[in-house]
């Protein structure tokens, strides 16, 4: 499956902000994409893997697993979904 992966914080404001945004696409598009969240103050390796400098970083993913895409700061679910499109991502 594509996927998105937040990389965020559980203290930060517009990563608060995108808690509804997340569940909100994890339930609409169950099985069609994947949305999982890392808390880079409790994972700190994740956040230097992934080259992150600010949060929250949300990036997507193919279904290969590539890397196609990287937004920063919150994202609100319309312009995801809209992107995912765009991407080939979701239909």
């Amino acid at each position: 499956l594509p996927r998105l992966l937040e990389l965020g914080s559980l203290s930060c404001v517009p990563c608060k902000m995108m808690v509804p945004v997340l569940d909100a696409l994890k339930q609409e598009y169950a099985g069609e994409l994947k949305v999982e969240f890392v808390d880079v103050y409790a994972d700190p390796a994740a956040a230097n893997s992934y080259g992150i400098q600010s949060i929250p970083t949300q990036i997507l993913f193919d279904s290969s697993g590539k890397e196609v895409f990287r937004h920063l700061g919150f994202w609100p679910k319309e312009e995801i979904v809209a992107q995912c499109k765009e991407l080939g991502l979701l239909d």
